[in-house]
């Protein structure tokens, strides 16, 4: 699991995600910050990278016809959204 450091991405950690929902244990907090991490790095847009995420490929072309396809985080929390295959 990558880690989000700095005052900044523990305040976006709690309010996209932990001020949000209920927390049962430890083994909950772990398991719903994972997922949330996933999307951080992977799908959320990050105004300092021209609303690309860090793990953005530059070489990846994405095609701007055809189905959207929605996949809920976090139990519905956040949405991605995604060009259907």
């Amino acid at each position: 699991m990558d880690v989000i450091l700095g005052r900044r991405r523990v305040r976006t950690v709690r309010a996209e995600c932990t001020d949000r929902m209920l927390i049962y244990n430890e083994r909950h907090l772990r398991s719903e910050l994972a997922e949330y991490i996933d999307h951080y790095n992977g799908h959320r847009p990050h105004q300092s990278r021209s609303q690309r995420p860090p793990d953005h490929d530059e070489r990846t072309v994405v095609p701007l016809e055809g189905r959207i396809e929605r996949r809920k985080i976090l139990d519905g929390l956040i949405n991605e959204y995604h060009r259907a295959a």
